[in-house]
């Protein structure tokens, strides 16, 4: 990237905000509480903030609604609305059965409270599954927050500030890629990667339950006030929109183009971004939310990290360097599996994959303090090290026959 600043941590931008540092509170709490979903918490909030919505693709089991669930219980005095589409799912179930007293005495209306037209946060799961008779008041409801009742008559303004969706797959067809549109942040959930966090997953079944802490909470009206004033104000460097300019024609060199919509609401995001981190400027560090925003397809996905990655974070991007490696070690291992004996197989674990990792857990160890002492973000590296441990893990386990405990990669030195 160009000469974009990075400011230090205490950068002169810092602010003190309370509501802030609760959302911030709200963000660390739920990653506690949610092993391996700190990333995908931060990027809901951070829609949240900038009156955006979001998508979670994952397969059944990931605590996607569960993680939603916990996540709008924070925020007080909020109307909640929550549904599972179908092809079934008509206009009324979402936003308001027929009124069967007033159609007695001949007037026909709909019964709006308590349903999307009243929600201020929202769960939409099996988002896709929405019908053709549902779908232009579904598209109303998410872009322009509005919803025309099936009577006639005026619009109704619908309180919404975001909604959280969900879907086992990606969309097909016009109908489904028209609400694809919608979702501005875009995120993949999958099953639990760490060995140790899958560990501590099974104890908590059968662990007796501690007694909750007090949650940190926001009022509506304090998240009402940031969606429409704090983050608004937030500045939008020069810098920063040389790097979106550089960015947009780096992803359009790889043949991925982004409408001119999403673009501008990439800019509110980063404000939010800065906001929710206690800066009143946007700067380099934000940009990572942006690898939520500008894919498609899941091959996009990857060119967008990586190319955003190179961009911001140069620790991240030699994480990623070992990451090739560390897959490509994984390929062997299978393909050994099956034409090697098992004393071979051995030799080759102790010879060249213990080998390889061992360096490539300095490495990664190095790379992650290098990223927290300059205050980047360490995501990407942790997510490294969290496949690198797994992989360990299974060559003690599957080709050494040793029980291992689980490890970091700082321990494989």
């Amino acid at each position: 990237m160009s000469n974009t600043p990075v400011p230090a941590p205490a950068a002169a931008a810092a602010i003190s905000n309370p509501v802030a540092a609760r959302m911030r509170a709200i963000v660390e709490e739920l990653s506690r509480d949610f092993l391996e979903r700190g990333e995908v918490v931060r990027s809901i909030v951070i829609a949240m903030l900038a009156r955006q919505h979001s998508f979670l693709l994952g397969p059944p089991g990931t605590a996607k609604s569960e993680l939603s669930r916990a996540l709008t219980a924070r925020i007080t005095g909020a109307r909640r609305w929550e549904i599972q589409m179908s092809k079934f799912t008509s206009p009324t179930k979402m936003f308001g059965p027929v009124d069967v007293a007033a159609l007695t005495q001949g007037e026909y209306r709909q019964i709006l409270d308590g349903r999307a037209t009243t929600a201020h946060i929202a769960f939409v799961d099996e988002i896709f599954k929405c019908n053709l008779g549902a779908l232009n008041e579904t598209l109303s409801w998410l872009n322009e927050r509005i919803y025309v009742p099936e009577s006639g008559g005026d619009p109704v303004v619908c309180p919404l500030i975001s909604a959280v969706t969900a879907s086992n797959e990606l969309p097909v067809g016009e109908e489904s890629a028209a609400i694809w549109d919608r979702l501005t942040v875009r995120l993949v959930v999958d099953y639990l990667a760490q060995p140790g966090n899958f560990e501590s997953l099974i104890r908590s079944a059968v662990r007796p339950a501690a007694a909750p802490a007090q949650p940190t909470t926001i009022d509506l009206t304090e998240l009402q006030h940031a969606v429409g004033v704090d983050v608004p104000a937030v500045v939008l460097p020069d810098g920063i929109i040389d790097a979106l300019r550089e960015l947009r024609s780096a992803l359009a060199g790889q043949d991925i183009v982004v409408s001119d919509r999403r673009w501008r609401q990439c800019a509110r995001l980063l404000q939010a971004s800065a906001w929710l981190d206690g800066r009143d400027q946007v700067n380099d560090n934000d940009l990572a939310i942006l690898a939520h925003v500008l894919w498609s397809t899941l091959a996009q996905r990857e060119t967008v990290q990586t190319t955003l990655v190179k961009m911001i974070n140069p620790d991240a991007a030699e994480a990623l360097n070992a990451q090739e490696t560390i897959r490509q070690l994984m390929a062997d291992l299978d393909q050994k599996h099956n034409t090697l004996t098992p004393a071979e197989l051995a030799r080759w674990g102790v010879e060249e994959a213990l080998d390889k990792l061992r360096d490539l857990g300095g490495q990664l160890v190095t790379l992650r303090q290098k990223a927290a002492d300059a205050g980047r973000a360490t995501d990407t590296v942790d997510s490294v090290m969290a496949e690198h441990a797994a992989l360990h893990e299974r060559i003690m386990r599957d080709v050494l026959h040793v029980p291992a405990a689980p490890v970091t990669a700082g321990a494989v030195r």
